[in-house]
């Protein structure tokens, strides 16, 4: 009878690799709950600062989004605070997209002869100039836009040479490597037989590319294009050295501006803690985090309509 309960409680007994299971999944599972705190603290945080400016400083979102002067804690010639944030938003904007429809046709062409033209030639010359690229500190890519980039744009297109199309430049060479490389994952996803079955049916090569590879490949294509705009609209140092720094309504693509970024990265250490000035950088770094949150839902969105196609 002893023996019978000595052994049931041998039986009932965890082993030590269960121990271990257990372990592991608890770790993770703390792992998790730290991660998703923290982020939820950072949003907390920045969405309570942020929000300052139009619960504490009672500015109006109409001001605040739709004003064109930004002199914080100044007025305007209607006796309104000069938190206009529109020029920052527009040149935000102008800068990402620019950068991104420049930068696409590089990425594509980069991309289909690493995998489709020359794959053994692409990977072994093109790649590591990709990783290079990526492994470039901003500060590297602004100093080289600030001693190449903006005397070009001088000579050749008149003005200071500070401006939005500096800015694109900058920000076209910076996003390049995300966008390739995530196209190049993309396109070897397609499966080979979708290849092998244009071609038995009479179809170039080109014609392939084109037509079945590239089609098949498009939701992967769009998220790497949405990454490397997220990347572009988010990077502060870079642009900041090339664009000008001037919180004005961009008149054209080579006349001085300033995006969210720039502005944040300038002022935030110039500033009091809890003063108009300092809240209305915590409003423009809350549009930053809403904006990052819009780019990841389209990125889950876009592969969700590519899932669903498949």
């Amino acid at each position: 009878m002893q023996q019978n309960q000595k052994l049931a409680k041998q039986l009932m007994k965890k082993s030590k690799t269960a121990r271990y299971e257990r372990f592991g999944h608890l770790l993770s599972l703390s792992a998790l709950l730290l991660i998703m705190a923290i982020v939820l603290g950072i949003i907390i945080f920045i969405a309570t600062k942020g929000l300052s400016t139009f619960f504490k400083d009672h500015i109006s979102l109409k001001d605040f989004f739709g004003g064109v002067i930004w002199n914080p804690g100044t007025q305007t010639p209607s006796g309104q605070q000069a938190v206009g944030a529109l020029p920052m938003i527009v040149g935000s904007f102008l800068v990402t997209i620019l950068a991104a429809v420049v930068s696409t046709p590089f990425a594509i062409g980069t991309a289909v002869y690493m995998t489709e033209i020359s794959p053994k030639r692409g990977a072994k010359i093109l790649q590591p100039v990709t990783e290079l690229l990526v492994g470039i500190p901003s500060v590297v890519y602004g100093f080289i836009g600030l001693s190449v980039v903006v005397p070009f744009v001088r000579h050749t297109f008149g003005g200071s040479g500070f401006g939005i199309l500096s800015g694109t430049f900058v920000l076209f060479v910076m996003i390049l490597p995300t966008i390739v490389s995530m196209t190049v994952d993309s396109l070897k996803a397609v499966p080979k037989y979708y290849r092998q079955a244009s071609l038995a049916l009479g179809a170039t090569k080109w014609q392939t590319i084109w037509k079945v590879v590239l089609r098949a490949a498009t939701p992967g294509i769009l998220t790497a294009i949405v990454f490397g705009m997220a990347r572009a609209f988010g990077e502060a140092l870079a642009v900041q050295m090339v664009i000008g720094n001037a919180a004005l309504m961009p008149h054209n693509l080579v006349s001085p501006a300033s995006t969210l970024t720039s502005v944040l990265t300038a002022g935030m250490g110039n500033t009091v803690m809890g003063s108009l000035q300092n809240d209305a950088l915590w409003s423009l770094a809350l549009v930053l985090l809403v904006m990052s949150l819009f780019f990841n839902l389209l990125v889950h969105f876009i592969g969700r309509k590519g899932a669903f196609k498949k």
